[in-house]
């Protein structure tokens, strides 16, 4: 049987030797051909312009194949014509880079203030939280925000907090009776805590947001009824919510329905916002999400926090304490801490 030699391939390495060969010929005979004076012969003119055709034509060939070979071996499962795989491999280069898609917090439709949200934000764009729940407390608009670990909300609800503005806790003061706890003294301190479900020393269960100092986010103390904390959680104004000893207050309802589900079996990390302090002296790592992740990103919103002091703004109380060191004692001395909530 005879074979179909049009479906035989020719190597583009041999047509291109084959017409090298051509071209050698042509040139001898372009020496051989003789020569009127100082002007070619009419035949020696298209010798020469055979021959430079031709080499112009094998290179040309050659570079083509070369190129169509390269794509083949590139789209072996013959998907596209080479020609075709060749364009897309131009346009995959020329595409612009894709900027980083940045994480936000989910929110639902709870509101909040801006500083909250900045906040959320943050946490979840730059893993901070490293995969644990976590819960937000503004203690300018008194309100705390819960949320798992993907940064969706499980709940919100309002706070009560320390009788005093400040972000700084009194050294010690988790080994001393409440009796001895002065006005100025009674602060919710400000910054990022691991926290953890427990038991205070009268066997009730509470969220423990900074053990040493004895301050801890748990259920309503209803104990002295001239406090009305029942009637202050109710009320809209933030304004109403300085009370407590400097543990974070919440309805009964939202620790067994909200924080108790979200941090049973798991550590989980409380961020306290401050109000006297700027969010980037308290959170060191912090940045706004909107302007861009790295170092010289932190977006300063003390300025907002001053704004609302400056305009008598009473939601973040009426004193200020003055920094302290960090807390001095013992183990034994902290576990000697008050027994009483507040």
């Amino acid at each position: 049987m005879f074979e179909d030699k049009r479906s035989i391939p020719i190597r583009h390495g041999q047509a291109f030797e084959a017409m090298i060969k051509i071209g050698l010929c042509l040139l001898a005979l372009f020496r051989r051909t003789k020569w009127s004076g100082s002007v070619c012969s009419p035949a020696a003119g298209m010798v020469k312009g055979l021959f430079l055709g031709l080499m112009a034509l094998g290179f040309l060939s050659h570079q083509v194949a070369a190129a169509e070979n390269t794509a083949q071996l590139s789209n072996q499962d013959r998907s596209l014509p080479a020609h075709q795989v060749s364009k897309t491999r131009l346009s995959a280069k020329t595409q612009p880079s894709v900027a980083p898609r940045l994480e936000r917090a989910n929110f639902e439709r709870e509101d909040k203030s801006a500083n909250a949200r900045h906040m959320a934000d943050w946490v979840l764009d730059s893993g901070d939280n490293h995969g644990m729940p976590f819960a937000i407390v503004d203690k300018i608009d008194a309100k705390v925000f819960v949320f798992d670990s993907a940064g969706r909300l499980r709940g919100a609800a309002p706070v009560l907090l320390g009788l005093t503005r400040g972000d700084y806790t009194v050294p010690g003061i988790g080994n001393r009776k409440m009796s001895d706890i002065r006005p100025e003294e009674r602060t919710t301190p400000a910054g990022r805590f691991v926290a953890s479900l427990g038991f205070n020393f009268n066997g009730k269960d509470v969220l423990w947001v900074d053990y040493k100092n004895a301050v801890s986010l748990h259920r309503v103390v209803t104990n002295n009824p001239k406090e009305r904390r029942l009637e202050r959680l109710a009320t809209p104004s933030p304004l109403d919510k300085r009370i407590s000893y400097g543990c974070i207050n919440v309805p009964a309802k939202f620790f067994d329905k909200v924080v108790k589900p979200a941090f049973t079996g798991t550590y989980g990390i409380v961020y306290v916002l401050p109000d006297t302090r700027s969010i980037g002296e308290t959170f060191r790592s912090y940045y706004d999400v909107e302007l861009g992740r790295g170092a010289g990103k932190t977006a300063n919103l003390y300025e907002d926090i001053m704004l609302k002091l400056q305009q008598g703004d009473r939601r973040t109380g009426r004193h200020e304490v003055r920094p302290y060191g960090k807390s001095e004692g013992s183990v034994e001395e902290h576990k000697s801490r008050m027994t009483n909530e507040y």
